[in-house]
Parts: structure tokens; C-alpha cells; sequence
């Protein structure tokens, strides 16, 4: 089991920045990634950003690029999502989201989710 904590959410002006964290706990061993997602009222949950935990590699959604930063602290086996020039058209509820398995088979774990609402 994987436990997913959010935080860092809130209310902000357009073109203002939050950052959200992500804090992993539980059986992280062969999480190899992790996701930000976001949802939008009464649209689907749709990729935000990827980070690879091997390598680094960072893959980010048009939508954001120049924008977001997804980054890590291994240290604290925590994710950042740095948003930056924030419009309005960003608020939703992000989510945290990694795979991972127990040796038998792989499931999906996402957090609780925070709200982001960004004002004109």
C-alpha cells in the first residue's frame, strides 16, 4: 500500500504562483514515477506532469510547459508541482498519482486531491 498526502493548495490571482507537495509514504520501493493530474468542474481528470524517479526525465502537458516544474526531494520521498503565471483556466483539483506493486500486480494510487482556484 501507498499512502499519497497533498498539500499547498488555494486561491490566487492570475498570473500568481502556489507550489503543491505531494508526500509518499508506505511501500514506495518500486514506485519508479509519479503523476500530478488535474480535474476541472464536470471535465476529466487529465495529466498534468510526470516526473521518472530513475532518470529525472520530466514530461509535462502542453497546456503548462514553461509554466510548471514538477521536481523531488528524495530525502523526504515528497513532489512538487512549482506553478508559475497561474490563469484562470488552471483552477481544479490536482492530484498526486503513482503505481506501484506488491510482486503480484501493479495498482494505482492517487491523493486526496487539493483545490486550486485561480481568479481573473
Amino acid at each position: 500500500q501507498v499512502q499519497l498526502v497533498e498539500s499547498g493548495g488555494g486561491g490566487v490571482q492570475a498570473g500568481g504562483s502556489l507550489r503543491l507537495s505531494c508526500a509518499a509514504s508506505g511501500s514506495i520501493f518500486s514506485i519508479n514515477a509519479m503523476d500530478w493530474y488535474l480535474q476541472a468542474p464536470g471535465k476529466q481528470r487529465e495529466l498534468v506532469a510526470t516526473i521518472i524517479l530513475s532518470n529525472n526525465d520530466k514530461m509535462y502537458a502542453d497546456s503548462v510547459k514553461g509554466r510548471f516544474t514538477i521536481s523531488r526531494d528524495n530525502a523526504k520521498n515528497t513532489v512538487y508541482l512549482q506553478m508559475n503565471s497561474l490563469k484562470p483556466e488552471d483552477t481544479a483539483v490536482y492530484y498526486c498519482h503513482t503505481r506501484a506493486t506488491n510482486g503480484i500486480r501493479w495498482s494505482d494510487y492517487w491523493g486526496q486531491g487539493t483545490q486550486v482556484t485561480v481568479s481573473s
